[in-house]
């Protein structure tokens, strides 16, 4: 019979289309990772894997079953989840993905409040770009994400946590710093400095503000908020920063001039996780803890 093991040999050589980074994934060595898919090989009767000297790569039978492995997988991940709830809904472990841009700004400030009420519940955060983080959910390998809006996040059900808005920040001698009822049209004279074309955050500044098109310095582009803030401050260029990384001190020590911008459009920062999940009391707990945490950030500043 083809073992849960196997599956999750395949699924891991499909993702690396390795075997030896395969084999660490699984925690075993790599003779018994290739063991393994020969068995299952020889249990199914077809061959799955290709593998040469110099590559690895899927058959057209090893795409097809390492998709249904993963839905099978993380099935399993879902039973396992739902019998530990009705042992204890708060304790084990909750992996939760997270946009850069949303993640470090957010999540070490509700650490304290999630300890404080769950003490048992262990939180491991992963920081990844939006299309990673939709496909760790749907494959099982994450419980939830924490992504912004507008993006295509599939059949994940969403819970709406908080809008995130933006402050233009520019070196404080720049001709747009503390300028009062600032349009699309006078930043539209300028290019922003943005994140790579990965980062959701650079299709949503462009589009903040209705009416005015917004230009990108294609010269750069950075691949963490840090980095923007201090291009800025050394006055290569200027952006726009999302309210929360301010509230949370992303600017704190740099002369940089942050400015508002009256009617541009916020992101929407949610929650995500598959609809079959079991752990949807716990979720949307968590919503609850980092809506709190967002309103302390907001209150501080």
């Amino acid at each position: 019979m083809t073992t849960i093991r196997q599956l999750s040999f395949l699924v891991a050589i499909a993702n690396e289309l390795n075997f030896s980074r395969a084999a660490e994934k699984c925690h075993v060595t790599q003779p018994t990772l290739s063991a393994g898919l020969k068995e299952l090989e020889a249990q199914l009767g077809v061959m799955l894997v290709e593998r040469t000297r110099r590559s690895v790569q899927l058959t057209n039978a090893g795409n097809e079953i390492t998709e249904r492995a993963r839905r099978v997988l993380a099935d399993i991940a879902e039973i396992e989840a739902l019998a530990a709830q009705h042992g204890d809904a708060f304790t084990g472990t909750l992996r939760l993905g997270a946009i850069p841009t949303v993640g470090p700004y957010l999540v070490p400030h509700a650490l304290p409040l999630l300890r404080a009420r769950y003490p048992e519940l262990k939180l491991f955060l992963r920081e990844e770009l939006t299309e990673t983080l939709v496909s760790g959910v749907e494959e099982g390998r994450l419980d939830l994400a924490l992504v912004a809006l507008p993006h295509d996040l599939g059949a994940l059900q969403v819970e709406p946590l908080f809008d995130d808005g933006y402050a233009l920040a520019t070196p404080p001698d720049h001709a747009l710093a503390g300028r009062e009822g600032l349009k699309g049209a006078d930043l539209a004279e300028h290019s922003l400095m943005l994140l790579d074309r990965g980062h959701c955050l650079q299709r949503h500044a462009l589009s903040a503000l209705p009416g005015g098109e917004l230009h990108e310095d294609e010269s750069f582009s950075a691949t963490s908020l840090p980095t923007l803030v201090s291009m800025v401050e050394e006055g290569l260029g200027i952006t726009l920063l999302p309210r929360l990384a301010i509230d949370a001190g992303a600017a704190e020590g740099h002369e940089i001039a942050l400015t508002e911008i009256p009617g541009i459009c916020p992101r929407q920062v949610v929650l995500a996780w598959r609809k079959t999940s079991p752990h949807v009391k716990r979720f949307r707990s968590l919503a609850r803890i980092l809506r709190e945490t967002r309103q302390m950030l907001e209150a501080r500043t």
